[in-house]
């Protein structure tokens, strides 16, 4: 699975005809905005829901996951990413690519459908500066796929996701990268991206990602949390309360 940076299929031919310095001055002066996705776009956690999904669709993931309790709770104390990978891979046992693909774009598909699962600020706030010709980009924890699916089956298009991935194991798909952090900064700056005009997050996590934003807006945070960011980034940042 790849970045997805979608666009429109005749941009070549369009660049051919456009004068070279018109797009180095579009390119300086076009803004960009990063929205993170769980807890901004979404209300709750998209991955979280499909892991919880497959648990409960299932007889023998729960028992598996029993079994694997006294290993989960030695490795705890340690990290708490360990047992929440070990959780995901029981989840994905099984599943090859293309099987998961189907299972994400499906189970997206029914995410879509349901009521108050999204964020219509956010989505209203996404939708303004797409229109406003800012470059939007999703940046998010979220797997690439089921980000994917979820934002078509919104009719969120033209948009630059980047994401976490999964890769296909001998039984089946594992966590490839986990695009939390600073990883999220690393994979901008794979992009070319160092800076950006503005920042929408709900999490202490994206302070790497906040830095760089002229503008950052922490999506329904409580006021501990918003000082906490204040703090950690040296100034001070706006602060919504969306539905």
């Amino acid at each position: 699975m790849t970045v997805m940076l979608p666009g429109d299929t005749n941009v070549v031919n369009e660049l051919h005809d456009t004068d070279v310095d018109k797009i180095d001055g579009d390119a300086a002066t076009s803004s960009v905005v990063l929205f993170d996705f769980d807890g901004v776009l979404i209300h709750g956690d998209a991955f979280y829901l499909f892991i919880r999904e497959r648990y409960l669709r299932s007889l023998w993931r729960p028992l598996l996951a029993l079994l694997c309790t006294p290993l989960l709770l030695l490795q705890l104390p340690f990290s708490r990413r360990l047992p929440v990978r070990m959780l995901v891979r029981i989840a994905l046992l099984g599943l090859g690519e293309k099987r998961y693909q189907a299972m994400a774009g499906g189970f997206a598909a029914t995410l879509a459908r349901r009521p108050r699962q999204f964020s219509r600020d956010g989505l209203h706030a996404l939708r303004r500066h797409q229109a406003g010709g800012d470059r939007v980009i999703v940046v998010t924890g979220c797997e690439q796929v089921l980000v994917n699916g979820i934002l078509q089956q919104l009719g969120l298009t033209n948009l630059e996701v980047l994401a976490s991935q999964l890769r296909p194991g001998w039984f089946g798909m594992r966590p490839l990268r986990h695009n939390v952090g600073r990883r999220k900064v690393q994979l901008l700056a794979q992009h070319g991206l160092t800076a950006w005009q503005m920042a929408y997050s709900d999490s202490l996590h994206d302070v790497p990602m906040l830095k760089p934003a002229k503008e950052v807006v922490l999506v329904n945070g409580t006021p501990k949390l918003c000082k906490k960011v204040e703090k950690a980034l040296g100034r001070t940042i706006t602060r919504v309360e969306w539905f």
